[in-house]
């Protein structure tokens, strides 16, 4: 990841990006951006106001037509340079994924290369789009079905993965002809939203195509989904405001579609005929990585009860291992939550854990924002701990008394997102995964996984709508039907 002929920094200031114009927010409130980890000021900036936020999808309308009329090949190459540039400041966009989200290291060059891996990917999108020729039903007539962009697409996207998780949304929507309003969120308004604009500004990309305002949701959230403009909201986040999300898009005056992926309550399942140390490397990977912040996260282990003790014990062992500290160390695995409001909540899950007599395995007290892992043994399914998502550094294990027992406690929660399961049985690994409610189940490996081709989304409360991929060209386009007659057609009257 490392390059030495890198261009400089952006010098990234404190305002909206509107139009092609770096501008300051209208709004009386300020964001004070801080690192987490040592509170150093990143940024203060004045926030966008309502009238920034018209200003913006008024900006994205009069440019999506001469857009979507660009030819594809043209696209492509804007695509092909983000790509490159992406690539050439992989340290600049890894800093600052550091400083601002409290990525470790690791977490941060997993984030930029599956960035650059999505951009590599939609830069061959806008030549996947299809139309069809179908059969009509009236004699002579010709009839067709074309994939349109569907105009702007506004997009809000989260602090865990703040890169990653807006441009899967972005980028996909630029590619296809539409251009985006982007909201990021307040605790990494640079890395998900700014820097975005940056390197696409640096790409060449015309003004008005991309659009970023950093606002306060209790200001321009409402009218940010509400507004006339945008033909689809695309949302990442919890499940709580992605409700009222999808309440005011669908309910509202201007009815649009909605693209929601919510929260997550991650089964790993680990079979009796698994290989418990590859099951056990994995469920630590995939609790821990980022803190445990990550939708994906595996949110509770299910073990057959013949493997647990020695299960259990080597999930302790290796917890005992990860290094908790700096993020900007190579060798971190724990940094910072990201803010004190997500610490105050793990440390209330912590007490109620206590306060149930759930058995704690491993822990430590917090220094700051940096939060040690936890480990709790024998947890029930009804146990807050294994029924909520927890968006931290908590691992809940559950017994499970045979395979069909297991697949109930997988299913026995309101999220759909990922799972896995563990079984040296390809067969049964299969018919299990398929029992399984959720959008993406991953066989012995963790259930953390986005890549650019495959299907990402979930089931039940978990969301709506599928990313990445032709997933995406469905998405982010609209079927238009249109037939052709030769004149002459005989009416009933």
């Amino acid at each position: 990841m490392n390059n030495q002929n890198a261009p400089a920094p952006f010098a990234i200031q404190g305002h909206q990006y509107i139009n092609g114009r770096w501008q300051p927010g209208r709004s009386t409130k300020r964001l004070d951006n801080r690192n987490p980890f040592n509170n150093e000021l990143l940024l203060d900036m004045p926030l966008a106001s309502v009238a920034d936020l018209d200003e913006a999808y008024l900006a994205a309308e009069k440019a999506q037509l001469e857009w979507a009329a660009l030819h594809a090949g043209q696209r492509v190459m804007l695509l092909e340079k983000l790509a490159v540039i992406v690539a050439q400041r992989s340290e600049e966009i890894i800093d600052w994924l550091i400083k601002e989200s409290g990525s470790t290291r690791i977490k941060a060059g997993i984030e930029w290369q599956s960035t650059l891996n999505l951009v590599r990917e939609c830069a061959s999108m806008p030549m996947q789009v299809e139309g069809r020729i179908l059969t009509s039903y009236k004699p002579g007539e010709q009839s067709f079905v074309f994939r349109d962009p569907l105009g702007v697409v506004g997009v809000i996207s989260p602090w865990n993965f703040p890169l990653y998780l807006s441009m899967r949304s972005v980028i996909p929507a630029l590619a296809l002809g539409n251009t985006v309003v982007l909201k990021p969120a307040s605790d990494t308004a640079v890395s998900g939203g700014l820097l975005i604009a940056y390197l696409l500004e640096a790409a060449g990309f015309p003004a008005g195509t991309i659009n970023v305002v950093v606002g306060a949701g209790s200001e321009i959230g409402d009218a940010f989904v509400e507004h006339r403009v945008p033909r689809l909201i695309s949302f990442t986040g919890s499940t709580d405001v992605g409700r009222n999300v999808g309440r005011i898009a669908t309910g509202g005056k201007h009815i649009k579609r909605v693209a929601l992926e919510l929260g997550g309550n991650a089964p790993l399942v680990v079979l009796n005929d698994a290989d418990v140390e590859v099951a056990a490397h994995a469920a630590v990977v995939g609790r821990f990585l980022h803190q445990g912040q990550i939708c994906m996260s595996v949110n509770r282990v299910i073990v057959d009860r013949t493997l647990y003790p020695a299960f259990a014990e080597l999930v302790v062992e290796r917890v005992s291992k990860l290094k908790v500290g700096n993020p900007n160390d190579a060798d971190t695995v724990i940094g910072p939550v990201v803010n004190q409001s997500q610490l105050n909540g793990l440390l209330r899950k912590i007490d109620q854990a206590h306060s149930a007599g759930l058995t704690k395995l491993f822990g430590a007290s917090a220094n700051g924002l940096l939060l040690p892992p936890h480990v709790f043994g024998n947890v029930k399914a009804d146990d807050a701990l294994a029924v909520d998502e927890t968006f931290g550094p908590l691992l809940p294990m559950l017994i499970a008394d045979d395979e069909a027992h297991a697949l109930r406690l997988a299913n026995a929660s309101e999220y759909g997102l990922s799972s896995a399961v563990f079984t040296q049985d390809m067969a049964r690994g299969l018919q299990f995964a398929r029992g399984i409610v959720a959008g993406m189940t991953h066989i012995n490996d963790i259930t953390v996984d986005d890549q650019p081709n495959a299907p990402f989304g979930g089931e039940k409360n978990s969301g709506l709508g599928r990313f990445n991929g032709h997933y995406a060209v469905d998405e982010f386009t609209r079927a238009h039907w249109v037939t052709w007659q030769p004149g002459g057609h005989h009416y009933p009257f």
